[in-house]
């Protein structure tokens, strides 16, 4: 059984595996940084760590109202990324008879983002795949994005 952190943008839910999850955070101060993708929406500062932070609303084109975020912060490959989201649900396990591979088009949301679907109740959950989100050339583009922002660190 695999547990997931849920959480919503727009009227979707998606998912995490909680395994990736290192904390939820409130919204935070958002320091802005030239040349990153729009869907970067800049950096932020977690006890001196600086935590590139991605809008999930821009990466998959939902537009929402929502008035509140939550930033959750999770561990891609060696670094720690925030995922700024509308709201977080709650934790939910899954067996793996209830995951389901991504079908060839949902909603407009890359496949290669999804690690599959949760299907709970009545609910269908989003998971995504972490690793995925960035592609390699925007992971160096925020390494690079990082680095002229290490004067944010409070270490520095």
């Amino acid at each position: 059984m695999e547990k997931f952190a849920v959480f919503k943008i727009g009227e979707e839910d998606f998912g995490v595996n909680i395994n990736r999850v290192v904390e939820i955070l409130k919204s935070q101060k958002i320091y802005f940084l030239p040349e990153l993708p729009d869907f970067i929406s800049g950096v932020i500062n977690v006890r001196g760590d600086v935590i590139p932070l991605l809008d999930l609303r821009k990466r998959f084109g939902i537009h929402t109202g929502a008035e509140k975020c939550r930033i959750i912060v999770v561990r891609c490959e060696d670094e720690k990324i925030g995922l700024l989201v509308d709201e977080i649900d709650k934790i939910i396990p899954f067996h793996p008879e209830e995951i389901s591979a991504p079908p060839a088009m949902f909603k407009g949301l890359k496949t290669e983002y999804l690690t599959g679907l949760g299907k709970k109740e009545d609910r269908i959950i989003i998971l995504l795949n972490i690793e995925r989100l960035l592609t390699s050339e925007e992971k160096i583009a925020l390494q690079s994005a990082s680095l002229t922002a290490d004067g944010l660190s409070n270490d520095s």
